[in-house]
């Protein structure tokens, strides 16, 4: 049975704005990934690095920042830093399909070499302090490879495997493998987290009923599709119209001030109603002029239109996204 939900990292959304307005307005998380960074040999922190880490912005937010590496002495630098900086869990990310990410051996491109990955772990787990969980993808192009690099997880103390039922090559696309899971959750030593495609209440609960050994599931894409979702699978209401402008005006908002820049602010919402904008029927008209707005002004008009004439859809069922 779930009991714990966490809220994915998603890069480009749930930074530390999105989080801290979506904490207040909706919730519902047990833990929010913080978006990872990447540590270089250097070992400098950016202060961009520091905007999204920065313990006084996540304050109020149970954080866990993620952090990608392919190379031990940086990952332990990183858990390091973050112990300083008061987290008490860093997670690895071995999931980012991206093909700028994977070209570097990093993300999900890092399960391409099961040795190599070994030796980090090895070397990690030697030296960190801190609980180190592990977000995963089954493998590069095939699920099958996922037996072989369960066998090194299973050789550490990971906190939390959080497994995307897919491979690197499919990215977001095509069905999950749910076989695939179930024989992870049945083998594993390691505490287990499903991610992958869980969009409703109804998909949660299907999920729950067929691998009821899970106790944990990791959203992202449907949290933001609809903020209300952990909420809902908390018992708790749906979104009304009224909650969700308070929300997106609130989120401008505090876009504007943390930027500095109507216009980058005015982007940053661009990006989150592309998920959004599926809560509402009779949306394509726009939807086209969201993708298109040239400046701060057409945006606001277009969100004003949005809640002045759109209908909310009946999202207790089927896919938002």
């Amino acid at each position: 049975m779930i009991q714990r939900y966490d809220l994915a990292p998603l890069d480009g959304i749930t930074k530390v704005v999105f989080r801290r307005v979506w904490n207040r307005h909706f919730g519902g998380a047990d833990r929010c990934f913080i978006p990872f960074f990447s540590p270089t040999d250097h070992h400098v922190m950016t202060a961009r690095d520091f905007r999204e880490l920065d313990p006084a912005q996540n304050r109020d937010l149970p954080s866990v920042p993620q952090v990608m590496s392919c190379k031990a002495p940086d990952f332990v630098w990183a858990t390091e830093v973050l112990g300083d900086l008061g987290y008490t869990e860093v997670n690895l990310n071995l999931g980012c399909p991206s093909g700028t990410v994977t070209a570097k051996g990093k993300g999900a491109g890092f399960l391409a070499k099961p040795e190599e990955l070994d030796r980090f772990f090895d070397e990690v787990f030697s030296q960190v302090k801190l609980p180190v969980s592990v977000k995963t993808r089954l493998g590069i192009s095939d699920p099958a490879e996922f037996e072989r690099l369960l066998e090194i997880y299973n050789r550490y103390p990971i906190a939390c495997l959080t497994i995307h039922a897919r491979v690197q090559k499919e990215k977001y696309r095509g069905p999950v493998h749910l076989e695939e899971f179930g024989r992870a959750l049945e083998n594993s030593r390691n505490p287990v987290c499903y991610n992958g495609d869980l969009r409703t209440v109804a998909e949660v609960r299907t999920l729950e009923e067929r691998f009821p050994g899970v106790e944990s599931v990791m959203i992202g894409r449907g949290a933001v599709a609809d903020p209300a979702l952990l909420r809902k699978l908390r018992g708790g209401p749906a979104a009304t119209r009224e909650e969700l402008q308070a929300f997106m005006q609130d989120l401008y908002r505090e876009y504007q001030a943390f930027y500095g820049q109507v216009g980058t602010a005015a982007q940053r919402m661009r990006e989150v109603w592309f998920y959004l904008i599926h809560l509402f029927d009779d949306a394509e008209r726009l939807n086209k002029k969201l993708r298109r707005f040239k400046n701060p002004g057409e945006y606001e008009a277009i969100e004003a239109a949005i809640f002045a004439e759109l209908p909310l859809r009946d999202h207790s069922e089927g896919d938002l996204i």
